[in-house]
């Protein structure tokens, strides 16, 4: 039988699974040695189990007017103990350092007026709320949820490519994928010794709860979604589920004398905890949109009393800003007297007269990015670029310098992914999600990987055609704990979301 890797051609960038033809490295060897017997229309049939798994379960969504499975690609991404502890550790020193940020911004604002920091970068943010000045978390915690996006650059070196504390989204694939693959394909877990994921709902409601007003000693949390038509209710759904604790919308919650109560069918019940996933400008209509359904009224001033918890934090957006990302090497050094374990991609200010002009020359050959973009939305990769596309991108930068930044094209890692019947390289990413209860930073092991299935692409988003991996992270060598495939925090069998689970980072991060 043919091997199915004989044909695999290794791109002009880093390959996760193989130092070169036909040899892994040392992580996939073990995957390797399980997915050589088997041949292309075996690995055609579990991949249409693999969909078929993920449209009885109503993780779809709708590309171009059709409901989909999510693609969910057959091989795994492996990551070996020694480099998830470099991630864990750089994403937990990142979380820090924003956190700190975050308290200063809303505090004392002391980087600023150490000249660390310019003050524009804050004046021009529209994501810093002066309504949310001086709140004050019972726990200190603004980043409950991080997700921080991380790519293998050209050498294999991990490189940071943005941040996301509003609302990071995606880990409804992470535990989904893990369960479809371990009921699609059992016996690659067998021999491998894989980190289990079912862990983050518990760590999740630990931290909210965590987060609750001082002198509640058993409060009443909530996720609060937009609703059934938000492309991440099914994530919004799932993780109420799997905490056992309500999901409500604005309608279901009132506020009084700046404390926030849930509506129900016994009366009104005080809610100490929101885990909230709508954004800022519709959470609060006395604040912020005065049209917005989506929220309640008074949310902002019961957490100023100290009566709510909101997570994450109102105002966390002036952290994630691609122009403070520029900033992040001399935060951490501020803060915390460290230098980052893991670079940023390097990454040019525009509201320099003489980098906007060099900026302005090259734009062929630079990738611009809005800083308040979100889902790939807006970024013109300059070598792929038509010349329409790039003078437009001009007199948008001239127009708004604060609203971009330039960065050197990176040729993100490659994985073997199933194009048809047999592996092809694809573009892929990392998103790990780190989880803060005020006293620790919790990751959960492996994160979602994207892969970019359309041959080339770069842009890794379900929006652009994309699709996620399975992220497999090794324990070091000891005693082997078994997978659990239902019980624990799995939904029941009979449970099914009752909308598609389209998402793409552009309605949540």
């Amino acid at each position: 039988m043919a091997d199915i890797f004989d044909s695999y051609a290794l791109a002009e960038a880093w390959d996760e699974m193989f130092e070169r033809p036909g040899t892994p490295r040392p992580p996939y060897q073990g995957l390797f040695a399980a997915l050589q017997p088997l041949g292309a229309d075996e690995l055609r049939f579990r991949a249409d189990q693999l969909a078929r798994v993920f449209t009885d379960r109503g993780v779809t969504f709708d590309y171009a007017g059709e409901e989909r499975p999510f693609p969910l690609d057959l091989i795994p991404r492996v990551i070996d103990a020694a480099e998830w502890d470099l991630i864990a550790r750089a994403v937990r020193q990142r979380v820090r350092t924003l956190e700190a940020f975050l308290a200063d911004v809303y505090g004392g604002r002391q980087i600023f007026h150490d000249g660390v920091v310019p003050w524009s970068l804050l004046h021009s943010s529209p994501h810093f709320h002066r309504m949310a000045d001086g709140i004050r978390p019972a726990n200190g915690v603004r980043v409950h949820i991080a997700g921080v996006d991380i790519i293998r650059d050209e050498v294999g070196a991990f490189r940071v490519l943005e941040d996301n504390v509003r609302t990071p989204s995606g880990v409804s694939y992470v535990l989904e994928n893990r369960l479809a693959m371990m009921r699609t394909l059992p016996a690659l877990f067998t021999e491998q010794r894989v980190r289990a994921v079912d862990e983050y709902p518990a760590r999740l409601l630990a931290a909210l709860r965590r987060a609750a007003p001082t002198a509640i000693n058993d409060p009443t949390v909530v996720v609060l979604t937009p609703g059934v038509y938000n492309a991440a209710y099914f994530e919004h759904a799932l993780l109420a589920r799997l905490m056992g604790v309500e999901l409500v919308e604005g309608r279901d919650l009132v506020c009084e004398n700046n404390r926030v109560y849930m509506v129900t069918t016994h009366g009104k019940r005080p809610v100490h905890v929101i885990y909230r996933r709508v954004d800022d400008d519709y959470l609060d209509p006395l604040h912020f949109r005065p049209d917005s359904t989506l929220g309640c009224p008074g949310l902002l001033n019961a957490a100023r009393a100290g009566t709510v918890a909101i997570a994450n934090a109102v105002g966390n957006g002036v952290a994630d800003d691609k122009l403070l990302y520029t900033y992040v090497p001399d935060l951490m050094k501020y803060y915390l007297g460290e230098t980052p374990l893991i670079t940023n991609v390097e990454t040019y200010r525009l509201e320099d007269a003489d980098t906007l002009e060099w900026v302005l020359g090259n734009l062929g050959d630079l990738v611009l990015k809005p800083v308040d973009g979100a889902g790939g939305k807006g970024i013109v990769i300059g070598p792929r670029a038509a010349d329409e596309t790039l003078g437009t991108l001009k007199e948008n930068v001239q127009r708004d310098p604060r609203g971009w930044i330039a960065q050197r094209p990176v040729a993100l890692s490659t994985s073997p992914a199933l194009i048809g019947d047999l592996p092809r390289p694809r573009h892929i990413d990392l998103r790990p999600f780190a989880v803060n209860d005020g006293d620790d930073v919790w990751l959960l092991p492996g994160g979602l990987t994207r892969v970019a299935l359309p041959e080339g692409e770069l842009v890794v988003n379900s929006s652009q055609g994309g699709g996620s991996k399975d992220t497999w992270v090794l324990s070091e060598p000891g005693p082997r704990i078994p997978h659990v495939v239902t019980g624990g925090h799995q939904p029941p069998a009979h449970w099914q979301p009752s909308r598609n689970a389209a998402w793409d980072g552009e309605s949540e991060q």
